[in-house]
């Protein structure tokens, strides 16, 4: 009787040690972000309402409480931390603080938007990561402080674009080691990608493609497109395109139940016609072959 009574005293403490061990370190992850977790069934998670917006969504002023917030929730994964959270920002916010993310140990999941007629614009990216609490609480920091450090303003900045479009496709063509379809002075590249739908192989022509566009002249080009990727490639591609100083405006879906899955997101930068494409083309190395 009493081997029994031992036996269960160290299963109780067992159990204890263990639901503590299931609760992130609050106190932590306050002193490293500067705000209060709340802590609700085992779940430590931190808020920023974007009272700050002055958001209006169709004519209707917006609260924050309406889904206008940033926030990381944080949770414990065996002896690792999980986060999942939420940034709510601007259009010149967005880039900056998915570069901040990435380069803190964050992942970035998904970028788009939640309405329609918004003054501002409101863009919502969602961030997740595993770790130890501190590694995430700090990813989170930083991510939030590049928010409020990034400036405002209408536009990405950078060269004027001429109105005619005057590339010369074959310098692209060397850097991205693929032929060009050209069009009006504009080079357009597609890399097709292959999953199924339906029992279906599909590709290309169907619209599982990487492409990039490029118009304006060979010093003053813009490029925009779209990335195909399957989802262990997803952070690869954003690392490049950001380290090359090319934005991201989208991270999404096209398709539902394809195999295997395929993420995309579209893009857009200004500057050199090669050093736009060398971007693209750091991009496309981080793929898989």
């Amino acid at each position: 009787m009493k081997t029994m009574r031992v036996l269960l005293l160290i299963l109780a403490v067992a159990i204890a040690r263990s639901a503590v061990a299931e609760e992130p370190d609050a106190e932590l992850i306050a002193k490293i972000t500067g705000l209060k977790a709340d802590v609700k069934n085992g779940i430590a998670k931190i808020s920023v309402p974007r009272g700050d917006l002055g958001a209006v969504i169709d004519g209707a002023q917006m609260q924050p409480f309406q889904g206008l917030t940033s926030w990381a929730a944080f949770q414990a994964a065996g002896d690792k931390t999980i986060v999942m959270g939420d940034m709510t920002l601007t259009e010149p916010q967005v880039n900056p603080t998915m570069s901040a993310a990435l380069d803190n140990g964050l992942q970035v999941t998904a970028l788009h938007n939640h309405f329609f007629f918004d003054r501002p614009h409101v863009f919502f990216m969602h961030i997740g990561g595993v770790g130890t609490t501190e590694q995430l609480a700090t990813g989170v920091r930083k991510a939030l402080d590049a928010a409020n450090a990034a400036p405002q303003g209408t536009g990405f900045g950078g060269v004027s674009i001429p109105a005619k479009s005057t590339i010369d496709p074959k310098p692209l063509e060397a850097i991205l080691a693929a032929s060009a379809q050209a069009k009006d002075g504009i080079a357009k590249f597609s890399f097709g990608r292959k999953t199924s739908m339906h029992g279906t192989e599909v590709g290309e022509a169907m619209g599982v493609n990487t492409w990039a566009a490029f118009a304006g002249s060979q010093q003053a080009a813009v490029v925009d497109g779209d990335f195909a990727m399957l989802e262990d490639e997803l952070q690869g591609v954003l690392k490049a395109l950001r380290h090359a100083n090319i934005n991201i405006v989208a991270i999404h879906n096209h398709m539902t139940h394809e195999q295997p899955r395929i993420m995309f997101l579209h893009f857009w930068a200004k500057g050199p016609a090669e050093e736009l494409a060398r971007g693209v083309k750091s991009a496309l190395d981080t793929q898989k072959k």
